[in-house]
């Protein structure tokens, strides 16, 4: 016979939202699908505003692309091919290889896609050993599309490579080097996306044995990531967007869309499961997995919005775009999903695999594989809090010398793309020739004497001062008063000569050309001065950007459970479990150890963003598991458990649920883990490892030891601080206390439930 409680009017903002969407549930679900498809529409309707080039590249680099926009230039995308005589001792002068040479530029030329075509042997560009020369021209139009034009043009260099076998012919270009990329990138993507969605459902339909029941937390999921679509178009026009951001957004999207819909389905179900009627259960699950669900949101909100503190407009858009996927997902749990569970009922059992339905519905939704875990854990918690502590420290050393780096096309794709080796040819015979520096010089009069003469002085120091090899190109723009100077940089691909020699360039050439003429502006950009600049901005918006997120998860913790004890601890073991992340990417990406295990050989440095955008990731995404099980315990401490009992109770009873969160989480990331981009790769092994830890050593071993040792100090908040808002349980119904616990305070319901406990 199902039991009923006592129900008092929800108080909370969750249990509020929660009941009245359970009142009105054909309103709250056509609400939602409205509220989707008006979101679709406004933004199809206004579209996106993505991040312009100069808005990417921060600093001086994006300086020189701000001028080049103010003025209506743009640089027009450049190619570059190869030749190179096969035969030993053969030479770029030789007739076969000026033959080639010249039915190349007749070829190009002939798709009508080129201008600028230059001549090897009259611009000067054969190699030091004489064995190579290379052809130079530029892509007609936009250098936008470019990538969507230039197939006739390597379609050209393929034939003539074809019938001059004596030599070999390599293409290169801003062009062909962005339609690669772009298609590596987009085919890595899809592979990703494509396969997500259906390893999160079937890791649902393992969790709950029943079709509907696993589906729900997808389609809320990605319903929320669509209303969000539309929404970021929107807002793009304040704050411009990326296909990067998008990606990430429906990676952290699917995250904790999925996650906050497990966490109230089990609840529901397991409520259900004790014998509580539909309502009551409904009711129950609004008021605690509800309000967790709100609590790990805010938080993971809070830690998303330290992007919007490095001043790079790709982390800004990124860090938007989560938060605000989060905010719908969030919102649809609370609201929304009780509606669902109301109108379906039992058909949410509907589908029903039969050996696995017959395993979720057994117990009481308690683990026994973590009770077991448990009682050896809390047997000897000062053995176990040493034992996985030491590890995971062990494991974070690593990190203390981490090197981070702006992966060249070289690291980044390695022998997976074959343009990847028309690149490092071209760099070892004209160093820094695919990636020049650009200087943009502006003035009064670029037609003046002296600005012309400091020009000429620029071109010739850049060469005597070991910055470059030349040849260096000037195109000038007399009508805009704009003149731009190209500079292959000697070190090429090698990140830390190319800086020395840019550095050359700022620091020594141009102060001493340049910068004695007055009313002219010279800012240096191209690919290594934006890497530079890139990495000087990062490096100097860390320490905000930590001290913002850990501050407020701080806060927000010591608000939501009313306890300093837990608010240090929180802080204490995600930082713990972000820093093993950093040792194992170390250890792997850098160091090479079990590199081969992920296709990781060679790379020899973590990428340059990756620390900062995991750190916030992962802040966020491990106070989901965080806020759950200390929700639990807390809600069994205040009902009348003793602190040991609380933290067993609340651990394996939400074990289920982590467990499953977490597997998908880390099954989702590790299909990142297997992309060819290096990037990815690192972001994909870094976020499940992360998260791997964190449901396991920090969940299940420390989080246990720790609050087991401080007993009720686990609830200490001093006096000073009662002032803070209470952002903790208000009165809400809340779940049977064990036989002879009686919640502190609580007057009791005829049933023996506590009708309100203050939790």
């Amino acid at each position: 016979m199902a039991t009923t409680g006592h129900r008092s009017k929800p108080r909370g903002i969750a249990a509020r939202a929660g009941s009245w969407s359970a009142r009105h549930r054909w309103v709250a679900v056509g609400g939602w699908v409205v509220f989707v498809i008006l979101s679709l529409a406004v933004g199809s309707m206004t579209g996106r505003v993505d991040v312009s080039g100069s808005e990417q590249t921060p600093g001086e680099a994006g300086r020189a692309s701000a001028i080049l926009d103010d003025a209506g230039i743009t640089n027009p995308a450049g190619e570059m091919v190869l030749v190179t005589a096969r035969e030993q001792g053969a030479k770029a002068t030789d007739p076969e290889v000026k033959t080639a040479v010249r039915e190349v530029i007749s070829a190009v030329r002939a798709t009508g896609e080129v201008a600028e075509v230059r001549s090897p042997y009259e611009a000067g560009a054969v190699s030091a050993d004489g064995r190579s020369a290379l052809i130079q021209f530029e892509v007609r139009g936009d250098p936008e599309d470019a990538a969507d034009r230039v197939q006739p043009i390597t379609d050209a260099v393929d034939k003539a490579a074809d019938q001059h076998r004596s030599v070999r012919l390599e293409q290169f270009g801003d062009a062909s080097g962005q339609k690669a990329f772009d298609e590596a990138f987009g085919s890595d993507f899809q592979q990703a996306e494509y396969s997500a969605l259906p390893v999160a459902l079937g890791i649902l339909l393992i969790a709950f044995g029943a079709l509907v029941a696993a589906l729900l937390p997808v389609v809320l999921a990605m319903t929320a990531f669509l209303a969000t679509t539309g929404l970021v178009a929107v807002v793009s026009h304040a704050v411009h967007m990326s296909d990067t951001a998008n990606s990430v957004m429906l990676l952290v999207g699917l995250a904790v869309g999925v996650d906050y819909c497990l966490f109230y389905l089990r609840r529901e179900r397991e409520e259900r499961a004790a014998g509580r009627d539909a309502a009551t259960a409904l009711q129950i699950a609004a008021a605690t997995s509800g309000r967790a669900v709100l609590i790990s949101g805010i938080t993971v909100i809070v830690a998303m919005a330290g992007m919007l503190f490095t001043g790079i407009a790709e982390f800004e858009a990124m860090g938007l775009g989560t938060l605000m996927v989060v905010a719908v997902a969030m919102v649809g749990s609370v609201t929304v999903l009780p509606a669902l569970l109301s109108l379906l009922g039992e058909r949410v059992e509907k589908g029903r695999v039969p050996f696995l339905h017959k395993r979720t519905k057994a117990g009481n939704g308690e683990s026994r594989f973590w009770r077991a875990v448990l009682n050896r854990v809390l047997r000897r918690p000062w053995v176990s809090i040493t034992l996985a502590g030491g590890s995971l420290v062990a494991i974070a050393l690593p990190a203390l010398g981490m090197h981070t780096a702006n992966l060249n096309m070289d690291q980044e794709f390695g022998d997976s793309l074959p343009i990847v080796a028309s690149y490092r040819h071209i760099n070892e015979q004209f160093p820094g020739g695919p990636a020049p520096a650009r200087v943009v010089v502006r003035a009064d009069d670029v037609r003046a004497t002296p600005v012309r003469k400091a020009i000429e002085d620029f071109r010739a120091q850049a060469v005597t001062k070991g910055a470059s090899k030349g040849p260096v190109k000037v195109t000038v723009h007399e009508k805009e008063n704009v003149a731009v100077i190209e500079v292959p940089l000697v070190g090429g691909t090698d990140e830390d000569r190319s800086e020395r020699s840019l550095n050359v360039l700022r620091d020594e050439v141009r102060p001493a050309t340049l910068g004695t003429v007055d009313g002219v502006s010279a800012p240096i950009g191209g690919d290594t001065a934006a890497s530079k600049d890139f990495s000087d901005e990062l490096g100097s918006s860390v320490a905000p950007v930590f001290a913002f997120v850990i501050v407020f998860a701080f806060l927000l913790m010591l608000m939501s459970f009313r306890s300093l004890t837990i608010a240090v601890t929180s802080i204490a073991l995600n930082l713990l479990s972000v820093g093993a992340a950093y040792g194992i990417l170390t250890a792997v990406f850098q160091h090479g150890w079990g590199a081969s295990l992920v296709g990781a050989e060679g790379v020899g440095a973590v990428v340059a963003w990756l620390p900062l955008f995991l750190f916030v990731i992962l802040f966020g995404l491990s106070m989901d598991y965080h806020v759950f099980v200390v929700s639990r315990i807390r809600e069994a401490h205040v009902a009348g458990r003793p602190t040991r009992d609380a933290v067993v109770h609340g651990v394996v009873t939400t074990a289920g649920v982590v467990t499953s969160a977490a597997v998908i989480m880390v099954a989702v990331f590790s299909i990142f883990g297997t992309l060819s981009m290096q990037s990815m790769k690192q972001m994909g092994v870094g976020l499940a490892v992360a998260v791997l830890i964190d449901a396991t050593i920090i969940r299940g071993v420390l989080l246990p030891a720790v609050m087991v040792l401080l007993g009720d100090r686990n609830w200490y908040l001093p006096s000073w601080l009662r002032w803070l808002p209470d952002l903790s349980h208000e009165d809400e119904v809340a779940a049977p206390p064990q036989p002879g616990a009686v919640p502190v305070g609580a007057p009791q319901g005829g049933d023996g439930l506590p009708s309100q406990v203050r939790v």
